[in-house]
């Protein structure tokens, strides 16, 4: 290992720059083009400007600009591209590039937006070899940026491409089964053309390391994770913290200034900025789960506790002041798993199973004088997430009764269920904009359990206009079972919040 690292120091030195740029390790000039390029990072909005010349990557050897790290094993790597200008050349390229090594010839796999929209995987299978692309997978996109994922499960390689808004689609696949396990990976710029020096931008710039199959977070420890927000208007993603020992759902506080979170079976509060979490007084409730939320009026928190020895790991409802304070008992009866308020802020929404039915329904409790109804009476499937619109029209929810989840609302007495989504997706949790015009709801893949919304899971964060409509993604991510399963909007309706996972680089 320390034999690789000096040559990959001395490769670097006599390729460009080393500096660090974002999350990358190190830039530099592949295959020493006309003119020098370069890679510069906003840390204020996240964005990466990569500027660069190169006749071409083609044929036997390549000339680009690079911002790269060192990986390991399994990856996904997953960003937003654009040229932010009108370029000379249709043909100039970016993506994102995996290399055995720096030098002009190196076998190496891209996934590569043209200027021109042209979007395909292309790869050299071996040094020096012909640069190799399938001439009949390809996608042109509408808009002026698109979003490319390129994912590493053993030897081979998928490339995903999606335009804005729309779920990512397969463009091509290829076995590289002579690349060694660490590689070089990053993004790119090349002109296409050696006189011309071309600009590309990358932003919603995510690196994730996938968990073994199985893996349970719970059992075997969290990997690390993001916390993050999210403008809806534009789709631009900041990561505000990150930690090894793993924490779920954020609530946007009521002043707007700071996030809640559980974490370790306690609450925490952490400013929209980032810095320091600082514990919740929760009394002795110390076992939360990952549900949680603040009434309409802002003057309390329902959280989900769990009691041992009793059905469902005992989670149970209760209720505290928002500043903190021993919790109040709503749920004798257990499971219970709390969910929202209803939205004159005096009863609590929770899904629970009663009688040994195997299946959950959705009820309801005053908070002051606790007293259970049920409000849905399904025989089968499995519903889960009710939350009530601001104006308290309605409750929404998600269920699987139709054999995928799917989002539906109902009147707030439980009649007229209405469904709102219908397509292949497992969709989970959706959650009113203050404002009542937007939702927002994680969907899985078609692949995922209708009943389970596990971790560790390529998924994507929706929206759509709470009375319904054409959902369009506004998110794509590694998570899952945490990453959204409570109220998320900021205040004024702009923005949410969410959790992200990730592995730790090796």
């Amino acid at each position: 290992m320390k034999n690789f690292l000096l040559l990959l120091a001395l490769l670097a030195s006599q390729a460009g720059s080393t500096q660090q740029v974002g999350i990358f390790s190190h830039q530099a000039d592949i295959g020493h083009p006309l003119h020098a390029g370069n890679s510069a990072f906003n840390q204020a909005d996240g964005l990466y400007t990569l500027t660069g010349s190169g006749y071409n990557i083609w044929f036997e050897r390549d000339e680009l600009q690079y911002s790269y790290l060192t990986l390991k094993g399994d990856f996904i790597l997953t960003a937003n591209f654009r040229f932010p200008v009108t370029g000379k050349n249709p043909h100039r390229k970016t993506g994102w590039m995996v290399r055995e090594s720096l030098s002009d010839n190196a076998a190496q796999i891209s996934a590569v937006a043209h200027g021109d929209g042209l979007t395909v995987l292309q790869w050299r299978v071996v040094k020096g070899a012909f640069m190799r692309d399938p001439q009949d997978e390809l996608f042109a996109p509408k808009k002026n940026y698109q979003i490319l994922q390129l994912e590493r499960r053993g030897k081979q390689f998928i490339f995903r491409a999606a335009e804005v808004n729309e779920p990512l689609q397969e463009i091509g696949t290829h076995d590289m089964p002579d690349l060694p396990d660490e590689i070089f990976a990053g993004l790119f710029v090349c002109s296409h053309d050696s006189t011309l020096t071309e600009t590309a931008q990358a932003w919603n710039v995510r690196i994730d390391q996938p968990v073994i199959a199985g893996y349970n977070p719970y059992k075997q420890g969290w990997i690390v994770t993001r916390l993050e927000t999210m403008a809806v208007a534009d789709g631009v993603r900041k990561v505000i913290y990150t930690d090894h020992k793993g924490f779920e759902a954020p609530n946007w506080m009521p002043d707007g200034t700071r996030l809640l979170f559980n974490q370790g079976g306690s609450l925490y509060t952490l400013p929209v900025t980032g810095g320091i979490p600082e514990k919740l007084n929760t009394g002795t409730a110390d076992m939360l789960n990952n549900d949680h939320g603040i009434s309409f009026d802002h003057k309390k928190i329902a959280i989900s506790h769990q009691r041992a020895g009793l059905p469902g790991n005992g989670s149970t409802v209760y209720t505290l002041p928002i500043t903190g304070g021993e919790p109040k008992l709503i749920t004798p009866l257990t499971p219970s798993y709390f969910h929202g308020w209803t939205a004159d802020s005096k009863s609590v929404l929770y899904v629970a199973q009663r009688d040994s039915l195997p299946v959950y329904n959705i009820y309801k409790s005053a908070a002051d004088q606790p007293k259970e109804i049920q409000l849905t009476f399904f025989k089968s499937g499995h519903v889960d997430g009710p939350e009530a619109s601001p104006d308290g029209k309605y409750i929404y929810f998600n269920g699987s009764q139709s054999g995928t989840m799917q989002i539906y609302r109902m009147k707030p007495d439980g009649k007229d269920i209405e469904q709102l989504t219908f397509d292949a997706y497992n969709s989970w949790f959706p959650h009113i904009s203050p404002d009542g015009k937007l939702m927002v709801f994680i969907s899985f893949l078609p692949d995922t359990d209708p009943t389970d919304h596990p971790p560790y899971k390529r998924v994507m964060l929706r929206m759509m206009p709470a009375a319904g409509g054409a959902p369009k993604v506004i998110a794509y991510l590694y998570g899952g079972q945490g990453t959204l399963n409570v109220a998320s909007w900021s205040p004024d309706s702009r923005q949410v919040a969410f959790v992200s996972d990730e592995k730790q680089f090796d």
